[in-house]
């Protein structure tokens, strides 16, 4: 473990120099924070977890770019440079944590919550490489405010009513119904198809595949009476006989033709053909 401990340190070293010099940075000598955009430390970072969810990878990189520039702004350095100094004792990451906080409160409108999941994350990208951060220490240290958590409320079916009332079209409506009727999340809803919904069962139900879901779990959802009328009422639309015109490529004159959709199992409930 000593052997594989000095490996990564020594790894990091070369890495954090190596960004630094390529950045243009020396010590002592302000740099242009326009020009260090880019971590390898980072970099490795996201890519392993993207590998989990790409959606959360894209929201820590999010995250992670205001601790590039903090870095940047109070040490003058690079994200793989910090790193190598804290591996080093050259730098404490609970000083470096606790000034983010501060940093975070003085130059970004985010809510304390907001700020809280930053931390964190910084925390987390910080441990990945081999920084050993006590829990103890890390809340001694690196004080937070403390975020109000305060009641909310669900909607009232009252005002469900009013927002499906402003609904401009079909399809705006079923997809608004179909939210507030299975309590599905916006993705989970979208990615819907026909042959997932079972309309004629009693009850009617649908099946929401697990790799769009949070969880990454299948489930079933059943579905109401008057939701399952407004799917159908949707279908029926989007697969409608419609004139359509066109214009001819040669003569220049309109061309009025009529159109049915072909339907197939595979399409997507709220797909626009």
């Amino acid at each position: 473990m000593a052997n594989d401990s000095s490996s990564v340190e020594s790894s990091l070293e070369t890495l954090g120099t190596k960004t630094a010099v390529s950045a243009g940075i020396v010590p002592g000598v302000p740099i242009n924070h326009s020009e260090v955009t880019h971590s390898t430390a980072l970099d490795k970072y996201i890519k392993n977890v993207a590998a989990m969810n790409k959606a959360t990878a894209h929201e820590y990189h999010f995250r992670l770019k205001s601790l590039q520039e903090f870095v940047t702004d109070s040490y003058n350095t690079t994200l793989d440079d910090i790193i190598t100094r804290i591996n080093q004792n050259s730098e404490d990451p609970y000083e470096i944590l606790s000034g983010y906080v501060s940093y975070l409160q003085t130059n970004c409108k985010i809510s304390t919550l907001s700020l809280k999941t930053r931390i964190i994350t910084a925390k987390n990208f910080l441990e990945y490489y081999d920084v050993d951060i006590s829990p103890r220490k890390f809340k001694l240290n690196v004080k937070m405010p403390k975020v109000v958590r305060q009641s909310k409320e669900a909607v009232s079916k009252e005002d469900i009513i009013e927002i499906l009332n402003a609904c401009s079209d079909i399809k705006l409506k079923t997809y608004v119904m179909f939210l507030a009727a299975t309590g599905m999340r916006a993705t989970e809803a979208l990615s819907v198809r026909i042959k997932d919904l079972e309309l004629k069962s009693a009850p009617a139900k649908l099946f929401v595949r697990g790799e769009y879901t949070k969880t990454k779990t299948d489930r079933v959802v059943f579905l109401t009476q008057e939701i399952t009328k407004q799917i159908a009422s949707w279908l029926n639309h989007k697969y409608r006989t419609r004139r359509v015109c066109c214009k001819d490529s040669q003569t220049g004159k309109a061309i009025t033709g009529y159109r049915t959709p072909k339907k197939k199992e595979s399409d997507l409930v709220f797909a626009v053909q």
